[in-house]
């Protein structure tokens, strides 16, 4: 085998990857945030109470999936260079998709405790929204320090 094929296609195995770890953190993520949202918009029904809008904590954490593939036309794009080495550009798409993904599922685990307590409440949207914000900040990190590595 050409040792460039095996190269981008290393490369380009890692630009998937970046992208799909992403996404499966922001699956499980907007899930975990659903599941809680689903439960709290219940608790409001079954109490008459009128239900809080929860979806902005459903959908927090879609944007890590964005970040995968902003992340993965990078590393396609430079999978293609000569220069380029395929080991690394798969090793930099396996870890700072884990990264981003990881982020993507705690902020859903945050999201989801965030709108039951917002229903419950009617209170701290925006201290809410505030701590997603923190946790969304460690996948643009990891997004931005993975292109420095690039």
């Amino acid at each position: 085998m050409d040792a460039n094929v095996l190269n981008v296609g290393l490369g380009t195995a890692g630009a998937v990857m970046a992208l799909g770890l992403s996404a499966v953190g922001s699956a499980i993520g907007t899930g975990a945030a659903g599941a809680a949202a689903v439960g709290a918009w219940k608790k409001c029904y079954a109490q008459g109470r009128q239900a809080a809008n929860l979806l902005p904590f459903v959908g927090a954490a879609l944007t890590q999936t964005l970040y995968g593939m902003i992340l993965m036309f990078a590393i396609k794009g430079k999978a293609a260079s000569p220069e380029a080495s395929g080991i690394a550009l798969c090793l930099i798409g396996i870890f700072a998709g884990l990264g981003i993904g990881a982020s993507a599922i705690l902020q859903g685990r945050t999201a989801g405790a965030a709108a039951d307590a917002y229903a419950e409440t009617g209170k701290g949207f925006t201290n809410y929204f505030a701590a997603l914000g923190v946790i969304e900040t460690v996948a643009i990190f990891v997004m931005v320090f993975a292109f420095l590595a690039i």
